[in-house]
C-alpha cells in the first residue's frame, strides 16, 4: 500500500514522502491518526503541484538548517551524572539530557531530533546525531563525567 505522509513519522519517512507500507499499518494507524493519505494518482498530482509551489520555501528552510548546523559544528558537551565507584551511571544519559545541555549553551534543539546510537550507561565519550532537516544532520560529541 502506498501512502503520502502528511507529517514526519519516525523510522518511516518525512512529510510529503510517498512510501510503501503494509496494509494493516496504513489502514489501522497512519490513516486514522491523520499522518498519511492514500497515494492515488490524483493525490500524487496534487503533491507534485504543492511541492513545485513550495520549492522556494523548502530551500530557505534547508538553508536555515545548514546555518544552524554550522553553529553546532564546533560544540562539545559535558554531561554530569551520578555514578557508582566503578564508573557505572545510575540510570542512563538520554537525548533529554543532551537537549538540556545544548539549551544551557543557548542552542534550542528539540529532543526528538537528537539520536544517540549506543546506550550511555558508563562514564566516557560518546556522540549524538542531531537531525535538523531530512538532508542536514550534525554529530555532536559529548562526554559523560561523574558528579
Amino acid at each position: 500500500m502506498q501512502v503520502i505522509l502528511k507529517e514526519d513519522v519516525a523510522n518511516l519517512g518525512y512529510k510529503d514522502d510517498v512510501v510503501t507500507v503494509k496494509s494493516g499499518y496504513g489502514r489501522n494507524y497512519l490513516l486514522p491518526q491523520g499522518k498519511a493519505v492514500i497515494a492515488t494518482e490524483s493525490a500524487k498530482k496534487m503533491l507534485a503541484e504543492n511541492l513545485k509551489q513550495r520549492a522556494h520555501k523548502l530551500e530557505k528552510i534547508k538553508k536555515d538548517a545548514e546555518a544552524f548546523a554550522a553553529k553546532l559544528e564546533g560544540v562539545s558537551l559535558t554531561i554530569g551524572a551520578k555514578t557508582s565507584s566503578t564508573g557505572t551511571i545510575f540510570g542512563s544519559v538520554t537525548n533529554i539530557q543532551v537537549a538540556e545541555a545544548l539549551e544551557k549553551l543557548g542552542y534550542n534543539v528539540d529532543r526528538k531530533t537528537i539520536v544517540i546510537k549506543d546506550s550511555v550507561k558508563e562514564v566516557g565519550s560518546y556522540k549524538a546525531l542531531v537531525k535538523l532537516h531530512k538532508e542536514v544532520s550534525v554529530e555532536i560529541p559529548f562526554e559523560v563525567v561523574s558528579e
